[in-house]
């Protein structure tokens, strides 16, 4: 099997690293046992070549948004950037527009710019950049706006890592958090990223209640997936689940390898890898000649 889709992919080419838009430090590069030989970057064609040996056929690129600008620490990816790659490589690559809370009206306009204009297929949050939780409510004109504009938004669920020593982030992800933004906006898409460890049991209980709540399996190796969220995503959780690597932080070779070595169910594994990304993301870009997926645009 080949055709799959990792939902949460970020831009780690040179010039990113270079201008400071990854988020990361040498620290959790070590920590994360980096290969050394790729810590000052991949070039996309490089990370081309790594999505093929994998069997991906697309990313989902991440123009970041991480922390009000004003505060130290705090980094963006510009939509441009992104934009440039996806134009480059209509083909293997998809946007998602960060959100920042704290660009107030601009922010909402310049959403709506990424996905009416630049094609964006989707929004991403990092809740702990901003230090409020995924119910606060400065988040919910962006929910809005996601309805209006009928895109899904992925966050950050779960704890969150020291990033960079310089500015150590509290974990206001609980998986908790999504119930009441379920309640309040029916028709808004929520994906859960990053397995919502250490409270996974919590991310799976969103996602059973909420027709609305989904899953990605991503930032942790899959061999090291919580046992009850493999479970959930090989049974009757198989149609909330979607793979992603958080490239650079998981390399998608391994990642492939090691779902495969979890020995889902084939039509489990089919929904993981591609199937319930095309049904969630309903504007990324069908094969040509092939089928439009109900609900595509």
């Amino acid at each position: 099997m080949s055709g799959y889709i990792d939902i949460v992919c970020n831009l780690f080419d040179p010039k990113a690293v270079r201008d400071g838009q990854t988020g990361i430090d040498e620290e959790f590069k070590e920590q994360v046992r980096m290969d050394p030989k790729m810590r000052k970057g991949v070039t996309v064609a490089q990370y081309i070549k790594k999505m093929d040996r994998a069997g991906i056929e697309r990313s989902l690129l991440i123009a970041v948004r991480a922390g009000d600008l004003k505060i130290k620490g705090s980094f963006e990816l510009p939509y441009e950037r992104v934009h440039e790659v996806c134009e480059k490589h209509p083909d293997r690559f998809s946007g998602l527009a960060g959100v920042d809370p704290f660009r107030g009206m601009q922010g909402l306009r310049d959403l709506e710019y990424a996905v009416k204009e630049l094609g964006f297929v989707g929004a991403h949050l990092y809740p702990h950049w901003f230090e409020l939780p995924p119910d606060h409510a400065k988040y919910y004109p962006y929910y809005a706006k996601c309805c209006e504009l009928d895109i899904p938004i992925m966050m950050q669920i779960g704890h969150n890592l020291v990033y960079s020593r310089q500015r150590r982030l509290p974990s206001v992800g609980r998986p908790i958090t999504l119930d009441r933004v379920a309640i309040d906006f029916p028709e808004l898409k929520l994906i859960g990223i990053h397995v919502g460890v250490p409270w996974t049991d919590e991310a799976i209980s969103m996602a059973w209640k909420h027709e609305n709540v989904y899953l990605a399996g991503d930032a942790y190796a899959p061999k090291h997936w919580p046992a009850a969220f493999v479970h959930y995503a090989n049974t009757y959780g198989s149609h909330k689940v979607m793979f992603g690597t958080d490239w650079p932080v998981i390399d998608p070779e391994r990642a492939v390898k090691e779902v495969d070595a979890l020995q889902f169910r084939e039509a489990s594994k089919r929904r993981l890898m591609r199937d319930n990304a095309l049904d969630v993301f309903t504007r990324i870009p069908r094969r040509r000649g092939g089928r439009k997926r109900r609900g595509s645009a």
